[in-house]
């Protein structure tokens, strides 16, 4: 972030936090860029996890590599941590999260219509698991069905469930915020274990 002697306080404690989080050794999270229209601080985190795939690093070079199949993503998501010290009225604080979760489902249960309940509460029970403490949380969540024509109608179609979400944390400490939002990623790519009282989203697409 160049000079951090311009960096308000209250920013860089939270980015300490970030830093301090605990998160699934499945999940591949790092630093990406950051929005920067949105407040006069962000920091903005990607994730993925991926299926498990070829075990330890191969010899094969050439076409014979490349016949070695890839990892399927199960999950993504992004993790935006904005600040603004004057403070804002629509966030009711300083400090404001905003999130994006996709994954692919079978393609049999793009017409539950819970599906999105579901997805919601996943969200509020994760921060509640994590002691999150937050206020002003709102989000929507979205299907989207993907169908595939001409020479790609071989394909099967597929259903993805998106959740875009924020809330505003307490303060600046927001370790927990960040390892309940990465547990939530994981609950999407349908890794277990469950936390306690999380309600599974059953059939992941898996191939």
């Amino acid at each position: 972030m160049g000079d951090l002697s311009q960096v308000p306080p209250d920013f860089l404690t939270a980015l300490g936090a970030l830093r301090r989080a605990t998160c699934r050794a499945e999940l591949k999270l790092e630093e990406i860029p950051a929005p920067t229209r949105l407040a006069p601080y962000a920091v903005s985190l990607g994730a993925e996890v991926l299926a498990p795939g070829p075990a330890g690093p191969t010899s094969l070079h050439g076409p014979a590599a490349l016949q070695i199949p890839e990892q399927l993503e199960l999950a993504t998501g992004r993790f935006i941590l904005l600040h603004d010290p004057a403070g804002s009225p629509v966030w009711n604080g300083t400090f404001r999260i905003v999130t994006y979760i996709r994954a692919e489902l079978e393609s049999d249960m793009g017409n539950d219509q819970l599906l999105g309940s579901v997805a919601w509460t996943w969200l509020v029970e994760a921060l509640e698991e994590h002691g999150a403490p937050y206020s002003l949380a709102g989000g929507t969540a979205t299907r989207v069905l993907s169908e595939s024509y001409g020479t790609l109608e071989g394909r099967d179609d597929s259903i993805d469930i998106e959740l875009r979400a924020s809330w505003t944390p307490a303060g600046a400490d927001v370790q927990s915020h960040l390892e309940a939002w990465s547990d939530m990623v994981c609950t999407f790519a349908g890794l277990p274990p469950l936390p306690d009282g999380v309600t599974p989203l059953p059939g992941r697409r898996r191939s």
